[in-house]
């Protein structure tokens, strides 16, 4: 009998082809994208376009989208909460969904995180200005705005990042183990 690997023990490569194993084959026009962070799953895969009425203005084909995913979410209710228990069971993180239509993410069962911090007063004044001005109703609101910010603007930075965050999880991976004498 093999064993189960638990989340730290596994690569995003296989946990990619552990949802790829669990989701039906018709859900997803292609294998789904799987996303993962210290606290949660996000398996995001793509639906099949709608096919408008010749002439269909925006609003329609917006209209249909919507729908399709709308209808996507209903059917396939059932299976995804089995394929997430068993996926919280074993990799204890929340599993979230999401589908891609038209280039259009929808998000529909995601995990809003608290993060602690501590902010110095000009910080602080930053996130005060941003409520005060009704952008955001509390400073927890203003900094998650602020955090979808730099996320939008400075995508291409973050990416950057990531992989060298890659590259030094890798060089860790061929060192010594902590623990270990020579």
């Amino acid at each position: 009998m093999q064993e189960w690997k638990t989340m730290a023990e596994m690569t995003l490569d296989e946990l990619r082809g552990w949802f790829a194993g669990r989701i039906p084959d018709d859900w997803f026009t292609g294998a789904p994208e799987v996303t993962v962070d210290r606290e949660e799953i996000l398996v995001v895969g793509d639906i099949p376009e709608v096919k408008a009425a010749k002439g269909a203005g925006e609003a329609e084909a917006a209209a249909a989208r919507e729908s399709r995913v709308d209808a996507f979410r209903e059917d396939t209710r059932e299976q995804r909460m089995a394929i997430a228990d068993d996926a919280q069971r074993r990799f204890r993180r929340i599993v979230s969904w999401g589908a891609r239509v038209g280039g259009e993410t929808h998000l529909f069962t995601t995990a809003a995180v608290p993060v602690m911090t501590r902010l110095r007063m000009r910080e602080r004044g930053v996130l005060d200005t941003l409520v005060d001005a009704g952008v955001a109703r509390s400073r927890s609101e203003a900094l998650a705005w602020c955090v979808r910010l730099v996320g939008d603007n400075e995508s291409a930075w973050i990416e950057t990042l990531r992989g060298a965050l890659g590259g030094v999880k890798e060089a860790r991976s061929k060192g010594p183990k902590p623990g270990r004498q020579n």
